[in-house]
């Protein structure tokens, strides 16, 4: 009798993992799939419901995979990561336990974050969800606030990687001006990205709006914080759809509520989903979206295809796109003893 497996894809949120990838492939080889459309309320509670499973899929950041849950889960033999690199997930402690983690790295287009960033950016520059907002309450005009072109506004990016580089192009296209900072950004790199190099302090004391591309470190937690927004201008846009603890929530909440800048345009978050009740929920000076950066049908196809490749290619003894190799010789010293 041909050997079974238990795979779990994690947050599913909109319900459309089954149809973004040929499943069948994988059923065929025995591999029975179950899907979890809400988020786990703490690691027990994950724990509690995925100890069943051999594999796992996670779709990036949405469930953390601390030690913790990890060492939770004796039956773990196989995760997949959709997206290249995972803060949250512990891959030492995978390592530790012989578990193999594939990701599904390249192809897929950025084009989706830095055209949200552009969406939140235009939004907050003419307070269109509150302008939606009033016209579900009849209302009209009243309560409007944050009204301004972008021709001839100052666009500074914080991260001038492929993503910044796309905004910086998009302001471009609106005959911005464009600056740049980030801490190992040259000159001359700026000048490709298309965008001219400054100091971060003088990005934020003369920016218009501020946007963040910059992955998320131990460099940049916090990267922006109530100095750093004492510095901006008053009218001035700050957009995150980078990751949220770059910025200090509550330093932001702040700055927010007494007029420090005048408006933020929100992807990510420091708890995700943002609890209900949520002060950043009861500001209206802020537009919010629920970390949509990469959900399109574009990048779902490429990350659930990805994962059945790679969960073939560990049913065949040949796992590729392995981002923590020391966990295989663990694994193949299980398999031999089962």
């Amino acid at each position: 009798m041909p050997q079974t497996y238990k795979l779990a894809l994690l947050d599913d949120y909109q319900k459309v993992a089954l149809r973004m990838a040929d499943w069948d492939r994988l059923r065929k080889r025995g591999v029975e799939i179950t899907v979890f459309n809400e988020p786990f309320s703490s690691v027990e509670d994950a724990a509690a419901k995925l100890v069943p499973f051999d594999m796992l899929g996670l779709l990036r950041e949405r469930t953390a995979f601390p030690r913790a849950l990890i060492e939770k889960l004796p039956n773990l033999k196989f995760m997949v990561l959709t997206g290249a690199r995972a803060s949250s997930l512990d891959d030492k402690a995978a390592t530790e336990r012989g578990v193999p983690i594939s990701n599904t790295p390249g192809g897929g287009s950025n084009a989706s974050t830095a055209e949200l960033c552009w969406a939140l950016l235009m939004s907050c520059a003419r307070d269109l969800a509150k302008a939606e907002r009033l016209m579900r309450t009849g209302g009209w005009h009243d309560g409007i606030r944050q009204m301004v072109v972008l021709e001839g506004k100052r666009l500074g990016v914080l991260g001038l990687g492929r993503l910044g580089s796309r905004v910086a192009g998009y302001a471009r296209a609106f005959g911005m001006d464009v600056v740049a900072w980030s801490q190992n950004l040259t000159a001359e790199k700026a000048a490709q990205g298309g965008a001219k190099l400054v100091s971060k302090d003088e990005l934020l004391a003369t920016s218009d709006f501020v946007t963040i591309h910059l992955v998320l470190s131990d460099r940049s937690r916090g990267l922006i914080g109530a100095p750093e927004l004492a510095r901006m201008k008053k009218t001035a846009i700050l957009v995150n759809t980078s990751r949220g603890p770059i910025v200090d929530e509550a330093a932001l909440i702040a700055a927010l509520q007494d007029g420090t800048i005048a408006h933020a345009g929100l992807d990510v978050y420091d708890k995700e989903p943002l609890p209900k009740g949520h002060p950043l929920t009861r500001l209206d000076n802020v537009t919010l979206v629920p970390h949509l950066g990469y959900v399109v049908e574009e990048s779902y196809r490429h990350f659930y295809g990805g994962t059945v490749e790679d969960i073939e290619a560990w049913l065949d003894g040949k796992p590729i796109n392995v981002i923590n190799p020391a966990a295989l010789l663990a694994d193949r010293e299980r398999s031999a003893r089962s």
